[in-house]
């Protein structure tokens, strides 16, 4: 206890003067040399690490003078961010490594390949992967990387030139470059000469979207294994080739919390994972805790965080033979804060991340072998498991949906899983699967553990608490039709090089062009053609013309009383169906077998302007998300409107206003605004918690159903378990579809697989026609749910929409645009927004 009292003590002495004389040496391990002709961060930057926060530009470049100054360390660009940020990698080892880098990479990618078998362990080095920051406003992590990258480059003696030979450490210096940056410049900026660690200074508290998250306020640590974000897709790329044996993923948690390391929570770790990692995870923890008990620093281990979600960047490598680390520093979130644990400096959190990446490679080093070995028993394992499962392959796709199909097979293609064409049309246990449209993934292979984490279903659970998503299955978050093989009759040549679809217009008419709306990107088609002044219409009943079906949500582009004439809109929607990839058909007359062409059945839409309502009181997630799908996917403008200027801007240009979830904190005048809109003819649709605001404005009349769970025979103890357990954290649940409703259009099947985090039930109407999507009464398909919330879920409904005036207010219960990788339900949006008025 004494000692305790001891180190605490002179962990405060070590706040202040650290505070007040800065100097790298508080960083620095003491009994070495370095190199004095390695330049020290400050002699770059401009300041000493810790003094200010870096921003990204001043970090890169020192990074860049590194590479530069020490033959240890090499550096690439491997992309841009959406802010046009270099996407950074430093390689650090020794220069006899880096004579022979890419022998060393082909032999130790060789330990995955062919079980193994080609590769000595005895002299192969241990590859470490480093990253930090992938939560911008935790900047603790970027912070110590130029501490230690100055360590790697300039410290001189026999351990780290041993150290050196033996590992090649991969450092990503910002997993979050455009968040890193906003933060930076928001705690830099409210910075006082006077230092103050009042919680209630301005310092320590963001606006809002705050500096967490990217570009379009997605957090980067739920994007591993989707790879939907250009910095995602950077890190996956190094990491599939090289392999790393270890991962480490330095963020920051609560200010009153001290400093955490993996292993987490034991009953929290996924099934796919083998036992042995989490056993290799703790003896590298006890690294870390022999580190941090030599400078004072308080730590915990095994206790709130866990290992389930492959998207995570601490877990991802845990499904591919190697050990992901997190590391949790509590947060000063400027640069000095009160905390239960006495002066909170941001030099301080910075050391604590310092220390642990030196603890890192040391347990590397030492383990080497241990680590290496496993690798290769992981691959040697999978291999044999795959070979003695009954599914020999995969096969998935949507014959109504190419470019959908097309983008799983992209992330496939990413995460480096070997894929194949369908060899020919198939009907498999009763669905149809076309050539083209889908793709046939062989189960022996490699990557067989990564296949098996993206496509299992899971229902059942060691623990009820979650700290991410329990269900993640991808073909149902893209809405595919899927199939497990026992042979691989179905598999066509295996794909290799994989290119992007094409599209375009078969014929040139002289009286009408017709599309269906099942493809992707069918509303980036029409929004280019509305833009352009072009008259469209969408069916709404199915008809047959030339031989062909065409299904609910057709559109129809009629040649005559355009504003081009028919040679220039042929040519027009020529590239539109290129740009769009997508498949446009010219008929040559409007008599049908069904509702003819000229039929009041098809109903005319209008060019669309779009607002979002962004800042304070709503999700910056959820915004963010469809920001980034108008944006990104569909190459449509959509205007942010912030909660700060809303009531005082004029709306009268919009023809609908999305307001995504909400903390329950909008202004009532914001609602009391929108009803005036939306009885002018407006569609306003809101999403998640928004529903309940709206339903409390008098916006909708929803009824709903309501938990009356009552936590008997529980202890203090258990409480926040058993709350925490009635938490629907991410589950995939069944709808039922009544596809000729506009809300449904583009969906070929009766169900619909929905994404939920809520805990939101709406009571479907009397009306069955009201209720076009409604959960089933066995709805569970993925994830966990307690059986109170399930009860609940059964048969309510995720969507509902009333008339007001003129205009129409829809509600959705569910993130229908979740992580921008839940391309499945991303069309519900886009009904919503073309075909609001058709409801």
């Amino acid at each position: 206890m004494k000692k305790l009292l001891l180190l605490l003590f002179v962990g405060l002495i070590q706040f202040t003067t650290a505070q007040e004389s800065l100097d790298l040496n508080y960083y620095l391990p003491q009994n070495i040399s370095y190199d004095p002709s390695i330049p020290k961060p400050a002699d770059v930057i401009g300041h000493e690490v810790g003094e200010w926060h870096v921003t990204h530009d001043k970090l890169m470049f020192y990074m860049q003078t590194l590479a530069k100054a020490s033959d240890r360390i090499t550096i690439e660009n491997r992309g841009e961010t959406y802010e046009g940020r270099p996407i950074l990698l430093l390689t650090v080892t020794s220069p006899k490594n880096h004579a022979n880098l890419e022998q060393i990479r082909k032999d130790h990618i060789a330990l995955t390949d062919n079980n193994g078998n080609t590769a000595a362990l005895d002299n192969m080095p241990i590859v470490v992967y480093q990253g930090f920051s992938i939560h911008g406003n935790e900047p603790s992590g970027a912070n110590a990387g130029l501490a230690y990258a100055y360590y790697l480059a300039a410290a001189q003696g026999p351990a780290i030139e041993e150290l050196l030979e033996q590992e090649i450490i991969l450092m990503d210096p910002s997993f979050n470059p455009d968040g890193l940056q906003r933060f930076a410049y928001w705690a830099n900026t409210n910075k006082s000469k006077n230092l103050n660690p009042d919680g209630n200074e301005r310092e320590y508290h963001e606006v809002w979207p705050g500096g967490r998250t990217n570009h379009y306020w997605f957090d980067m640590n739920r994007d591993w294994l989707p790879v939907q974000l250009p910095e995602s897709r950077a890190r996956i790329e190094s990491f599939h080739k090289w392999m790393p044996n270890i991962l480490t993923d330095h963020h920051e948690m609560g200010t009153n919390s001290s400093f955490f390391f993996q292993p987490g929570e034991p009953t929290r770790v996924h099934p796919l994972t083998p036992k042995i990692n989490q056993e290799l995870t703790a003896e590298i923890g006890s690294y870390h805790a022999k580190a941090l008990d030599n400078i004072g620093s308080l730590y915990y281990s095994e206790e709130n965080y866990d290992d389930y979600y492959y998207g995570k960047g601490s877990t991802y490598p845990d499904v591919q033979g190697s050990i992901g680390i997190l590391f949790e520093q509590g947060s000063s979130r400027g640069h000095i804060q009160e905390s239960e644990n006495g002066l909170l400096t941001f030099p301080f959190t910075i050391r604590n991340q310092f220390t642990t990446a030196l603890s890192t490679i040391e347990a590397a080093k030492n383990m080497r072998t241990k680590i290496l070995s496993y690798q290769r028993d992981f691959y040697k394992d999978t291999r044999a498991n795959a070979a003695r499962s009954k599914t020999k392959a995969i096969v998935f796709g949507d014959s109504k949906d190419a470019n959908k199909t097309w983008h799983l097979a992209e992330i496939l293609n990413r995460q480096k899983i070997k894929f194949h064409e369908l060899s020919s049309d198939a009907s498999i246990n009763g669905i149809s699967y076309k050539k083209g449209n889908s793709y046939v993934i062989p189960m022996d292979q490699k990557n067989n553990r990564l296949i098996q984490a993206m496509f299992e279903k899971r229902t059942s659970f060691t623990d009820s608490l979650f700290y991410d998503i329990s269900g993640w299955t991808f073909p149902m978050a893209f809405n595919v039709d899927y199939s497990e093989l026992g042979s691989l009759s179905n598999a066509g040549p295996e794909i290799t090089d994989f290119k992007p679809l094409s599209g375009g217009t078969d014929a040139m008419s002289n009286y009408a062009y017709l599309f269906e709306w099942h493809e992707y990107y069918t509303p980036k088609a029409l929004n280019t053609i509305l833009n352009k002044g072009i008259r469209a219409k969408v069916a709404k009943s199915p008809f047959t013309l030339e031989g062909k079906q065409y299904d609910y949500g057709t559109i129809l582009v009629p040649v005559q009383n355009q504003e081009m004439d028919a040679k220039a809109l042929y040519a027009f929607l020529d590239q539109v169906a290129k740009e769009s990839r997508i498949k446009i058909t010219g008929v040559g007359t409007g008599l049908t077998k069904g509702i003819d062409l000229g039929s009041n059945d098809f109903d005319p839409i209008k060019k669309q302007e779009v607002a979002i309502l962004v800042g304070n009181g709503t999700s910056s997630y959820d915004a963010g998300e469809i920001w980034h799908l108008f944006d990104q996917r569909y190459d449509m403008k959509i205007t942010k409107i912030d909660t700060d200027y809303f009531n005082r801007a004029d709306l009268s240009r919009y023809t609908a206003i999305i307001v995504p979830s909400s903390r329950g904190s909008l202004d009532k005048k914001i609602a009391e605004k929108i009803k005036g809109w939306v009885n002018s003819g407006g569609t306003v649709i809101g999403y998640k918690n928004s529903v309940e605001w709206f339903n409390k404005n008098e916006l909708t009349k929803l009824t709903f159903k309501k938990d009356t769970l009552v936590a008997k025979n529980i202890s203090f103890e258990q409480r926040e378990k058993f709350f925490g357990a009635q938490q629907t954290g991410g589950a995939i649940f069944e709808t039922r579809l009544d596809r000729s409703h506009p809300i449904n259009f583009g969906y070929k099947n009766n169900t619909l697989p929905m994404f939920r985090d809520t805990n939101i039930y709406i009571e479907p109407s009397k009306d069955s026609y009201k209720n076009p999507i409604q959960y089933t009464n066995n709805p569970l398909l993925s994830g966990y749910v307690s059986e109170e919330n399930l009860k609940l879920l059964k048969n309510s409904v995720p969507f509902q929409v009333d008339r007001m005036g003129r205009g129409r207010v829809i509600v959705f219960t569910d993130n229908t645009n979740f992580r921008a990788f839940w391309y499945g339900t991303n069309k519900l949006l886009m009904n919503a927004i073309f075909f609001g008025q058709s409801m």
